[in-house]
C-alpha cells in the first residue's frame, strides 16, 4: 500500500467519523429541545390550577368558572403566573384583592385568582376541597403563603416553622403535600361559592433566605365528590 492510498483511507475515515459526530450532535440538540419543550409545558401552565371531579358535574350538576358570562362545564382552570415572584410582606397586598369579578388579577410578586363553584343541578349537594402543593424546588414552600377567600372570609396557610409552631396569623399545612381539606355541605341548587386564592412568598418568614432563590412550586385546588381518609383504611369521612 503506497502513501497515496494511506492518505485516501485516512481521509475517508475522518469523513466517516465527522458524519457520525454530526449525527450525534444533532441527536443531542433534539433531546435538549424535547426536554425544553416538555419542561415548558409543565411550568408555563402557571403556579396554580383548579380541577373539578367529573362526578360533581355528572352526578350533582356542579361547575367551575372564572367568567360569569361563560358558564360551561370544564374540568380544569389555569391561573397565569405573575411576571416575578420575589418576596413581599402580606401587608403589601391590596385591601380589595377579593373584589375581582373573576379570573387572574396578579400584582407585583403575588398571584391572585378568582373563580366560582355553582350548583346548576336540581338537588341539594355537597363537595370536598383539597389544596395540594407539589413540584417544590429548593424548599421554597417553606416561605410560601396561601390565602384562600371563600365568600369574603379568608384563611392564610403556611408550612409549620422549624420550631414546630405555626407561623404568625396562619394555619399550618396538614403535611408536606397537603395544605388543607374542607367540606362544603348543604350546597343548594343555584348556590354559588366565590373563591379567591392568593399566593406569595412572605419576606418576614425565617425560612425566606437566599437558600430558596430560584425555587419553584405549584398549587392545585381539587374539588371532589367525596374525600377518602387514607389514614383510616379508605373509610369515607
Amino acid at each position: 500500500m503506497n502513501k497515496r492510498q494511506i492518505n485516501i483511507k485516512h481521509f475517508m475515515l475522518e469523513k466517516k467519523l465527522g458524519k457520525i459526530l454530526f449525527v450525534f450532535l444533532l441527536l443531542i440538540i433534539l433531546i435538549l429541545l424535547i426536554l425544553y419543550y416538555t419542561i415548558g409545558i409543565i411550568y408555563n401552565n402557571g403556579n396554580f390550577s383548579v380541577t373539578l371531579d367529573k362526578n360533581l358535574y355528572f352526578d350533582k350538576g356542579l361547575i367551575i368558572y372564572d367568567d360569569k358570562n361563560y358558564k360551561v362545564y370544564r374540568t380544569e382552570l389555569l391561573a397565569p403566573s405573575p411576571e416575578s415572584f420575589d418576596n413581599i410582606s402580606h401587608k403589601w397586598l391590596p385591601k380589595d384583592i377579593n373584589d375581582s369579578e373573576g379570573g387572574s388579577h396578579n400584582g407585583d410578586n403575588y398571584l391572585a385568582y378568582t373563580f366560582y363553584v355553582e350548583n346548576t343541578g336540581s338537588d341539594v349537594s355537597d363537595y370536598w376541597t383539597e389544596v395540594v402543593i407539589g413540584d417544590v424546588i429548593r424548599n421554597v414552600d417553606s416561605a410560601v403563603r396561601i390565602r384562600i377567600y371563600k365568600n369574603g372570609e379568608y384563611v392564610t396557610y403556611a408550612k409549620i416553622g422549624d420550631n414546630g409552631n405555626a407561623e404568625p396569623d396562619t394555619v399550618p399545612f396538614l403535611n408536606d403535600e397537603l395544605v388543607a381539606i374542607t367540606h362544603s355541605p348543604n350546597f343548594k341548587p343555584g348556590d354559588i361559592d366565590k373563591y379567591t386564592l392568593v399566593l406569595w412568598i412572605e419576606g418576614s418568614d425565617p425560612q425566606c433566605t437566599d437558600n430558596i432563590l430560584g425555587g419553584e412550586f405549584k398549587v392545585e385546588m381539587k374539588f371532589n365528590s367525596e374525600h377518602i381518609d387514607n389514614q383510616s383504611e379508605g373509610e369515607e369521612r
